[in-house]
């Protein structure tokens, strides 16, 4: 199994509720001013950035580093299993929740996802991959065997789904979830790309769609950040969707 299983919560600040974040006062990220994303907005609203076509075509995969039994199984897979595989490839099975089924179902060849470490001492993004494979029957669902076997499954119309996906590349640095917690109650109060994020506003899900601008990915290159004439604190320039968002936080030091 490569996943942590969709009705299982780490005991992780994932639980925390959605009430329990209004309750907590957004700061800005330390260095990041307040003014200044409030200037950035008012320039993406000009440029027509708000009107941007959300897509769900980057994702997020939940993963589980640490060794767990379930039903005398181990479901540990980390992202160095992963890479130790043939051709650094593996489905993603054992999904068992309508919701994630769905989104494993909508993922097309070539998209990127991030690696997430879930269920451990400290969660967060370790690599980025790809979806080799589209969607194709699970077959754990028919192994009665395997901790994820649906009795009530027939392969004439099989319930479950899963693709396959292959390593692509570290993170430049691990991006760990307290640092994306902060940004996203940060951008809850300013509006920010990252102010409706699934990691938690639908914490339970270990498939998790990410959006992505049409036009900005070149915009994460350095040297075209490096040039940008909008620059307002952390980080320097502000992605409007969620997968541009959290991976121009690898450039940036961890704080």
């Amino acid at each position: 199994d490569k996943k942590e299983p969709d009705a299982k919560i780490a005991k992780t600040e994932e639980e925390t509720s959605d009430k329990e974040e209004e309750e907590k006062s957004a700061k800005p990220p330390a260095g990041s001013s307040k003014s200044g994303w409030k200037n950035w907005k008012k320039k993406e609203s000009e440029s027509g950035g708000e009107e941007s076509k959300i897509t769900y075509c980057h994702w997020l995969l939940k993963s589980e580093p640490e060794s767990r039994l379930e039903k005398g199984v181990d479901v540990k897979f980390s992202v160095d299993d992963l890479k130790a595989q043939p051709n650094q490839t593996t489905c993603w099975d054992g999904v068992r929740n309508y919701q994630a089924r769905n989104f494993l179902r909508s993922m097309k060849l070539g998209q990127q996802a991030f690696f997430y470490h879930s269920n451990c001492k400290e969660p967060g993004i370790v690599a980025l991959v790809k979806i080799v494979k589209e969607a194709y029957p699970d077959h754990t669902q028919f192994d009665q065997k395997d901790p994820h076997y649906d009795s009530t499954s027939r392969k004439e119309n099989p319930k479950w789904s899963m693709v396959d996906v292959q390593f692509v590349r570290m993170t430049k640095r691990f991006i760990p979830l307290s640092e994306i917690k902060a940004h996203h109650l940060a951008h809850k109060a300013d509006g920010g790309p990252l102010k409706d994020m699934m990691l938690f506003t639908r914490q339970r899900l270990s498939i998790q769609p990410l959006t992505q601008g049409e036009n900005l990915p070149g915009l994460l290159i350095p040297s075209v950040r490096q040039a940008a004439s909008f620059t307002y604190g952390f980080p320097s320039f502000f992605p409007t969707e969620e997968f541009d968002f959290v991976l121009s936080l690898e450039e940036e030091k961890p704080h």
